[in-house]
This record gives C-alpha cells, structure tokens and sequence, in this order.
C-alpha cells in the first residue's frame, strides 16, 4: 500500500502547477493539481485494488499532510471502516475548506455516523466544526429527515440570536439552514423570510448572472418559485 500511496504523492507532485495553487489560496485552499487531474492520478493508481486495500492507501495518505494527498485520500477512504471518532479527528485535522468539503461529502455522510457527528459537532467552540454540524443539519433538512435534538423553531431562533455576530464561516452552514428551513417548511416560510430580513446577512453578497443569491429570502423566494 505505500507503494501505491508513494506513486499518488509523486503523481500529484508533478502535476502540481503554480498558477493553480495561486488560484485556490484566494478560496483559502493549498492544493496545486487540477481537480479533474487529481481524481485520474487516483483511478489510475489504484484500479483493480479491492476496498479495503483502497482504504489503506487512503488513510496513507491522508498521513502525508499534504492537501493535494489529503484530498486523493478522500476519494479512497472506505466510510463504512471509519469510527465516528476517526472522522472527528480526520475533520479537526483537515487544513482547508476543499479538504472538508470532500471529506464531508465523500466520507462522513455515507459512513453511518452522520447524524452522531452532527450532534456532536452542532455548538462545537470551534466555528469550522460547528459549521459542519450545522452544514450536516440542513442536509437533513433538505432531504427531509430528522435534523437532530433542535426541532426547527429552536433553529430558526439560534439563527436570529447568533448568525449576525457569528464567524463567516459559520454564517454560511447557518444561513443554509435558514434558506433550506423556509423553502422545504412552508408553515415556516414567513418566520425564515422574516429572520432572513432582519438579519440582512448576505443581503449585498456578490452574485453571478444566473445564480441565485445566498440572501435568505431571495434564496428561498426563488426556490419556491421554481416548485411553482
């Protein structure tokens, strides 16, 4: 396995391009590979192996502390083989908002451990945990599951008691709550409009011709619309 996990870094290392890794730091981001480019070096690395040689080389790299591994890591590591306490630990160590991402997305929602994660990242005092708690609450939201301890009132008044004054970061898993609260609960709709309002926050965000504003209410009024 640290044959193959040495092949990837090396790999990765010479598709590492300048002009990308100067790209991505202005996201906050530190990897210099092309994500398309990335994704190929990890198929062609590893084809044929079987899961669990695949999670092995995953949790290789993830090692190596490199952001560009610690991504390729993600696309190898088996969910169903991560304790909840491995993930909590792999979360707080990810150095970036792309390595979160993916780790999230890839790892943590299809390990079982999601909603226990969600818990007990909801209210953590680190605002980049707590933004996945809150990020894993309006999934559940959206899909129309459970959203944990909190029913959706209690939400909705964390949110106008804290998003104002909380850290950006923090800001946007609350404000996905809020959007995601008032379009899919329409017996809550007026109150999420009302606090989006109150609030203001991303009222002034810049937004590209065509997509939708992250402003609450013109989030959630567009959305509706489009289920018109």
């Amino acid at each position: 396995m640290t044959d193959t996990a040495d092949r990837i870094r090396a790999d990765l290392t010479a598709l590492a391009d300048p002009g990308i890794l100067a790209v991505n730091r202005r996201h906050g981001d530190e990897h210099a590979v092309n994500l398309t480019a990335l994704r190929n070096a990890v198929k062609d690395a590893t084809t044929g192996m079987k899961p669990a040689a695949r999670h092995e080389v995953g949790l290789a790299l993830w090692q190596n502390g490199d952001s560009a591994a610690s991504l390729a890591a993600t696309l190898l590591l088996r969910p169903k083989s991560c304790t909840a306490d491995d993930l909590d630990r792999m979360y707080r160590e990810a150095s970036t908002p792309k390595e979160r991402a993916w780790l999230l997305s890839y790892v943590v929602v299809k390990s079982g451990h999601a909603a226990a994660l969600r818990d007990r990242w909801f209210g953590d005092a680190d605002p980049v945990i707590a933004a996945a708690g809150w990020s894993l609450t309006a999934r559940d939201i959206t899909a129309g599951r459970d959203a944990g301890p909190h029913d959706l009132t209690t939400l909705l008044d964390l949110i106008e008691a804290e998003m104002a004054s909380s850290p950006e970061v923090l800001q946007w898993s609350q404000n996905e709550v809020l959007a995601q609260t008032g379009i899919r609960h329409p017996e809550l709709r007026d109150r999420a409009l009302a606090v989006g309002e109150k609030l203001g926050v991303f009222r002034d965000y810049p937004t590209a011709k065509n997509c939708v504003s992250p402003f609450a209410p013109v989030w959630i009024t567009e959305m509706v619309a489009r289920q018109d």
